[in-house]
């Protein structure tokens, strides 16, 4: 069985394709977004939200609250990143709810039923996939990882190479991957690949994603 944790924001859980799954659980924090974004303003709007309220409207309503997570219930975690580099769009959930990294950069706190659920599945050496963003909390967690977020390099396909400089100085490995890749640390049983980290058409991204999905597949 694998495990999906949503995030409650603009990312969704149709950024993975589950068809690739066999079976799947999605979880989510019970906890407030950071803030809510008017999409059609493209601004922040004083509406408050909860994430796992939202992330059951993203899952049509299959999703558990992250402090029930076992991690011996399940093969492997999958932790979506977010739909966030459309401007002033205002999603990147894993930086604002599931973390401190929009505000913090480098020096940000992961919320501690993350912490826990990436911390649990690596030392009961399950496989872990990341996409977008989430990777960042790899490289938090676990200290010496190798995952990428795209390119080091910013331009404008590359609008957030910069995070690559922050996964390094916290210690860990960045490996420069095309959208349509994944980068495997064998060691670590991390998959991650950038997905929206890149301003790419949606087939490329999705593409990228699945081989996520695949190789995490083969690692459980």
């Amino acid at each position: 069985m694998l495990l999906s944790i949503t995030n409650g924001s603009f990312v969704w859980l149709t950024e993975v394709p589950f068809s690739y799954f066999p079976q799947y659980v999605a979880f989510a924090p019970n906890i407030d977004q950071m803030h809510v974004v008017d999409h059609v303003k493209g601004q922040p709007s004083e509406e408050k939200r909860n994430v796992l309220t939202e992330s059951a409207r993203i899952a049509r309503g299959n999703v558990k609250d992250l402090k029930d997570l076992k991690v011996s219930e399940f093969d492997a975690i999958i932790i979506p990143g977010t739909v966030w580099h459309y401007p002033n769009h205002g999603g990147f959930g894993v930086a604002k709810n599931l973390s401190t990294w929009a505000t913090q950069g480098k020096d940000c706190s992961v919320i501690k039923p993350i912490e826990d659920a990436i911390r649990g599945f690596h030392d009961a050496k399950k496989p872990i996939g990341l996409c977008c963003i989430s990777p960042v909390l790899a490289a938090k967690i676990l200290p010496g990882c190798e995952v990428t977020v795209g390119s080091d390099k910013e331009c404008d396909k590359w609008p957030y190479a910069g995070t690559a400089g922050a996964i390094e100085q916290l210690g860990c490995k960045h490996v420069n991957k095309q959208v349509h890749e994944v980068h495997i640390d064998a060691k670590n049983k991390l998959v991650t690949t950038c997905a929206f980290m890149s301003n790419s058409p949606l087939h490329e991204i999705f593409d990228g994603i699945g081989e996520m999905v695949k190789a995490v597949l083969k690692l459980s």
